[in-house]
């Protein structure tokens, strides 16, 4: 048998139209659709037989060990509402074949950190099970080489590959929860912001959700998280006030009424202008509420004092950070049609 020939004689559709994965992993439901008998298949599956069965209802249509794109494969084709097979598959328009479509279904875990890029992650070929995402109401069992996960809402999956994947915050809670080594939790989360994977506040969430933070490994590595991500922050505000011309300012003070109250810290501050600039890294944990009701209560403080408060989260400093820029220089020159502000003491934080 080649892969443009029937599957048997008594196939009446011909594998042209699938991609070169699809030939090689099938479902009970597609080789039947090709004409072939849950007898057949068993005898092709015998002990030294042409073929296997990989997963419940899921054969892979050579002998030997699969590779991993075909494990991958497999493990979606076992977890994902089967489609009727009339149905045709999404065309690829990069191969000008048809790629596999799969429902309710998105690899997660260590398999998609490593799909998405990760080089603290084990390569595919070292993974016993890979971890696929499927909602809390699926009746399926983790068999073989998959790993089920639920969820009472499902990401929207990122395509990597032609494959659906969790979006890296999902993927990082979900290997996280089966992790008890601080040091490669902390080696994940530190690539993650790093690597410009997504924001720490993003993982924070998640990992909140999944009630991952009542461990003390992963607080520990969450602290280590938000810290690199101030950083991060900081390094990229230091940029936009440079690439884009804007004026020095004074950086990391606090400011406090003369002979009164401390008014808070800031990250970047205008005198003349009487603007300042503070990065929004809060977290979400469970204290959100609170922290943002103190973020509020400051601005509110230093608006009536005279002075603009711009926040900048570290999402828009990374992905619009012209935007940024023009909106601190509209606030710099909106400065001279504002009353004067009240009179501040500006010290080193």
């Amino acid at each position: 048998m080649n892969h443009n020939t029937p599957l048997s004689p008594l196939s009446p559709r011909p594998l042209r139209h699938l991609s070169e994965v699809q030939r090689r992993v099938m479902t009970t439901a597609q080789l039947k659709s090709h004409g072939i008998a849950p007898a057949e298949m068993s005898e092709q599956c015998r002990p030294g037989g042409p073929w296997q069965q990989l997963l419940p209802g899921v054969y892979l249509l050579h002998p030997g060990p699969p590779t991993s794109e075909e494990r991958l494969h497999a493990v979606l084709m076992y977890a994902a509402r089967e489609r009727t097979p009339a149905v045709p598959s999404q065309p690829d328009a990069s191969k000008g074949r048809a790629a596999p479509a799969y429902t309710d279904a998105m690899i997660t875990g260590l398999a998609a950190l490593t799909l998405h890029g990760f080089s603290a992650t084990p390569p595919l070929t070292a993974l016993d099970t890979i971890d696929v995402l499927v909602p809390r109401m699926r009746r399926l069992r983790s068999t073989g080489c998959a790993r089920i996960l639920r969820t009472a809402a499902l990401p929207t999956p990122q395509q990597v590959t032609g494959l659906p994947v969790a979006p890296v915050p999902r993927a990082l809670a979900d290997a996280v929860a089966e992790l008890t080594d601080a040091s490669a939790v902390r080696r994940l989360l530190t690539e993650a912001v790093r690597a410009g994977h997504c924001e720490p506040a993003s993982v924070v969430r998640e990992l909140n959700q999944a009630k991952l933070l009542s461990r003390p490994h992963v607080v520990d590595a969450v602290d280590s998280l938000l810290a690199e991500g101030r950083a991060i922050a900081e390094d990229r505000l230091y940029a936009m006030v440079h690439e884009y011309g804007l004026p020095d300012p004074v950086w990391n003070v606090d400011l406090r009424l003369p002979g009164g109250p401390h008014l808070g810290g800031l990250d970047a501050y205008w005198p003349e202008q009487a603007v300042a600039v503070e990065l929004d890294t809060r977290a979400p944990r469970q204290d959100e509420d609170a922290l943002w009701s103190e973020y509020a209560r400051k601005r509110e403080h230093l608006e009536r004092l005279g002075i603009t408060v711009v926040y900048i989260t570290p999402k828009k400093l990374r992905d619009g950070l012209e935007q940024q820029a023009a909106v601190v220089r509209t606030a710099l020159m909106a400065a001279a049609d504002r009353d004067p502000a009240a009179y501040v003491v500006v010290l080193p934080r």
